[in-house]
């Protein structure tokens, strides 16, 4: 009984449009009083023991590389290389826009940052040369989400961290799946656009683009190639990515100004502040609720009605693209991973497999309104209609559902990377 006057309070505080973070101190503090023998500070001390971390240290520092990398001109200099390359296709530039932001992806880790990056720089050539409006948006909304699945992912880092989940593995596990997106939304736009006109090949743009891009394009090697090498672990990357970055923009591109990396942190810091206070309350109650065997008792009521791998897979899809449409990404993962992460272990669900499921989910749901974060960010940037940007996305996400389904029942598309290694 006071377990559902807390969640009927809980929801209450949701629709009177109360922060998260402040929803869930109150629960997570009436949940020690009630059930943890009213010491409130065993709940800081697990806030406490949730943020002494030294893989939380990855987090603002990839934060801060997507921040100085869409101040600076990386995005430029690697749409130059994708847009030489892919000239001759048909739907050539729009090609590159779903490449550059794959690649741009697998630098910044933030679905935003890769969209306005790269979309500050294609948005305009791609109205400019006769390809609609609403394939414009769609793609660069599409496109930015490859920032959450291609590692490395901020959200896979919180999964892991709420889930103790490997980071490395979570990361392997997510190339497949967005190798699969990018290919499918490549393939999209060719047949959306085939008879844009083409423009023709030069070997002498494309090497001046490389040239220019150098620094660029190794970006993403000395980054990965770290990480899956073993040389260093996802903090250290974070770091040595952010040095690089500020190396590349100041000593070689010199875009930065001065002036510039104070509005960078202090961007940075908001993000950051918002962040984390989250998951150390998220965390703290999801250890009161396994100490008094909450998970255990929804295993033993989803074990007793729900009999196969295949029906559980689908409801906890349907229930994330729910959660998707109301929850930021982060929110969703914080709440809703530890308590499926049992569940799917129930069923014989990988946990690094389930976190591709979870984050692929919230992917879509970043594209879906009321509360899409790439569409709200979209209209703004790209000064069009919410309607507009809405309608815009909806091809690319029936087409992220497909592959959504293909990942939850094939697991080798994300799995065989891990398997190997």
């Amino acid at each position: 009984m006071m377990a559902l006057l807390l969640l009927g309070v809980a929801i209450l505080l949701l629709i009177l449009r109360v922060e998260l973070v402040l929803i869930l101190m109150f629960v997570a503090g009436a949940a020690q009083l009630i059930w943890g023998g009213g010491a409130l500070e065993y709940f800081l001390q697990d806030m406490w023991a949730t943020m002494d971390r030294e893989l939380l240290l990855s987090v603002p520092l990839f934060i801060l590389v997507g921040a100085v990398m869409g101040r600076g001109s990386i995005a430029e200099r690697l749409v130059a290389v994708m847009s030489a390359l892919t000239r001759p296709i048909p739907g050539g530039l729009a090609v590159a826009t779903i490449l550059s932001c794959a690649v741009f992806s697998a630098i910044s880790g933030s679905s935003i940052v890769t969209m306005l990056a790269v979309g500050s720089v294609l948005y305009p050539a791609l109205t400019a040369n006769g390809y609609s409006k609403s394939f414009a948006i769609g793609a660069l909304c599409a496109g930015g989400t490859l920032g959450i699945i291609i590692p490395p992912s901020l959200p896979m880092i919180l999964y892991g961290v709420v889930t103790d989940t490997n980071i490395s593995d979570l990361f392997l596990a997510g190339i497949g799946p967005g190798l699969l997106l990018t290919g499918v939304f490549s393939a999209y736009a060719m047949a959306r656009n085939w008879s844009v006109p083409r423009q023709r090949f030069s070997m002498s743009d494309l090497g001046e683009a490389i040239f220019r891009g150098i620094p660029a394009l190794l970006m993403p090697i000395i980054l990965l190639g770290g990480i899956y090498s073993g040389y260093y672990s996802p903090t250290e990357a974070a770091a040595v990515a952010l040095l690089y970055a500020l190396v590349v923009e100041v000593l070689f591109f010199r875009e930065l100004k001065s002036g510039d990396y104070i509005e960078i942190c202090v961007k940075s810091a908001k993000l950051v502040g918002a962040l984390f206070p989250l998951i150390a309350v998220a965390v703290s109650l999801n250890l009161l609720l396994a100490e008094h065997r909450i998970p255990n008792q929804i295993i033993a009521f989803m074990t007793e009605h729900v009999h196969n791998e295949t029906v559980f897979l689908l409801l906890t899809n349907v229930m994330l693209l729910l959660i998707g449409c109301f929850m930021d990404t982060a929110s969703a993962i914080a709440i809703t991973a530890p308590l499926l992460k049992p569940l799917a272990q129930a069923y014989g669900v990988d946990s690094t497999h389930l976190g591709v499921i979870i984050v692929l989910n919230l992917e879509i749901g970043i594209l879906t309104p009321p509360l899409g974060l790439n569409l709200i960010v979209a209209m703004t940037a790209f000064k069009e209609s919410f309607g507009l940007v809405c309608r815009a996305a909806i091809p690319f996400v029936l087409l992220m559902i497909l592959c959504l389904l293909l990942v939850t029942f094939q697991p080798w598309i994300a799995m065989a990377l891990v398997g190997s290694r």
